[in-house]
């Protein structure tokens, strides 16, 4: 199965030290936990780092979560700045969307119609911030909520082959003679 991997590098304001229960990491008063040790190539360049490794299918739970809630903040933020109905309109179905597709990624039976319901809303919003974008020619806001949407919307298609596709077997390999 492939795995998503994500390495956090540790700039120099952050210190690493060994403590009677392990190693810690702190950064301005926030104590991160995970900590790993790197292999020794880039021991020598970096120390240690932060290391994270999911699958897709394992994500998808947080990031329509977190996209849903963004949906949600925008529309209402919009809907109390301008009084645009069709902003909170929007806002509140983006998140009911992200919802159920959060609620269906989190079981493996219905993973894959939950990555569809994240995939169609991601498309649906980056329609409709397209066409506002190329409407109004104002970068703001609609520029960077597309570049979002996108983003969200590779996300999903990713997380959509990655759960439907079955596994490919890998052969053995041939024996030396």
């Amino acid at each position: 199965m492939s795995s998503f991997a994500l390495t956090l590098h540790i700039p120099s304001v952050v210190s690493v030290r060994n403590t009677k229960l392990g190693r810690s990491l702190s950064d301005c008063g926030r104590n991160w936990s995970g900590l790993t040790k790197l292999s020794e190539k880039s021991k020598s360049k970096r120390g240690y780092g932060l290391c994270c490794k999911a699958e897709l299918s394992e994500l998808a739970p947080a990031v329509s979560a977190g996209y849903g809630v963004l949906l949600l903040g925008g529309g209402l933020f919009a809907y109390s700045k301008s009084g645009s109905k069709g902003s909170l309109f929007g806002g509140l179905t983006g998140s009911v969307l992200m919802a159920s597709a959060y609620f269906l990624t989190k079981s493996p039976e219905t993973r894959v119609l939950g990555d569809t319901i994240g995939l169609g809303s991601a498309f649906l919003f980056s329609s409709v911030f397209g066409f506002r974008l190329a409407s109004s020619r104002k970068l703001v806001p609609s520029g960077p909520l597309l570049l979002l949407s996108i983003g969200m919307l590779s996300f999903f298609v990713m997380a959509y082959m990655h759960d439907s596709l079955p596994a490919i077997p890998v052969p053995d390999p041939l024996p030396l003679p």
